[in-house]
């Protein structure tokens, strides 16, 4: 990854030399705008009449700018390349596909890292070291991201330890049970509340059986827990999708069937790779 083809390999919806140009524009302007500001503030004050204090507003992140001195002015530009590049980097990441195979810890340290300014400038050396970073470890970290999944659904009895997926899961809490007056309620069926933490799983499954099957993450803003609440709605007890069939209960639990066998191997390949002991068992059915 030495070039801007390279880079483009990866990032192929994404013009990488437009951007930066782009980039190049922007903050061009921004420094000409605040120049004549200042110079407009020195007019000001040297007629003494007054000058408005200034707010750069780009919602979640505002930048007061205030009285421009010389000083002031090299500050407020670092603080606005830095809000350009923050969008810039994630718009890069987004349009990559590396987001998809990153597991539940790489996105939480790339996305402390954005909010926290913690990221380089949004440079072709930094862009293509960054990328070729995330791109030669994409491999390790969806098999990081496969092994959480299953150490999440895993038994939560300490007297049993599963070898591998199997054909069906047993899975507990995945509807909080509410009471109210001594009686069970909440949607369809007196069913509880939806458990984010548990639908976060199964997003998280979800998403693992979309890139073993070559498949697009499907959009998080339709994942499971808006798929068993809209069931809900429909007065239905089940979720029937392409990698899994899922069943819930009164007494919260959920029991998930698999529909894919060859997934369910290849998640139980991966496993046994980083755990050589652990041997896939299609006959097995976990209890989590």
């Amino acid at each position: 990854m030495s070039d801007l083809s390279d880079v483009g390999a990866v990032v192929k919806s994404v013009s990488i030399d437009n951007m930066l140009n782009q980039r190049a524009a922007v903050l061009q302007r921004v420094e000409r705008a605040l120049s004549m500001l200042r110079e407009a503030q020195r007019i000001a004050a040297a007629a003494n009449i007054g000058f408005p204090r200034l707010k750069i507003d780009e919602n979640p992140y505002s930048l007061r700018v205030g009285l421009l001195d010389d000083d002031r002015a090299v500050e407020a530009m670092t603080e606005i390349s830095k809000v350009v590049d923050r969008f810039a980097w994630q718009h890069l990441m987004n349009e990559s596909g590396l987001r998809t195979f990153m597991d539940a810890k790489a996105r939480e340290d790339w996305g402390r890292a954005i909010n926290n300014n913690d990221f380089p400038e949004f440079t072709f050396p930094n862009i293509s070291a960054t990328f070729r970073m995330l791109h030669g470890s994409r491999i390790d970290m969806f098999e990081r991201g496969v092994i959480a999944v299953f150490k999440y659904l895993s038994w939560d009895y300490k007297t049993n330890s599963p070898f591998a997926f199997g054909k069906r899961i047993v899975m507990r809490g995945i509807r909080g049970q509410v009471t109210r007056s001594g009686h069970k309620w909440g949607c369809a069926k007196n069913f509880g509340y939806v458990n984010h933490r548990r639908t976060d799983g199964l997003d998280d499954l979800i998403r693992v059986f979309s890139v073993l099957d070559g498949k697009p993450e499907p959009d998080h803003r339709n994942g499971m827990w808006c798929q068993i609440s809209d069931a809900d709605h429909r007065k239905e007890d089940f979720y029937d999708g392409p990698y899994f069939h899922l069943r819930w209960f009164l007494n919260g639990n959920g029991h998930l069937t698999f529909k894919r066998p060859d997934l369910v191997d290849k998640m139980n390949r991966i496993l046994a790779k980083h755990y050589p002991g652990a041997l896939p068992n299609d006959k097995h059915t976990g209890a989590i």
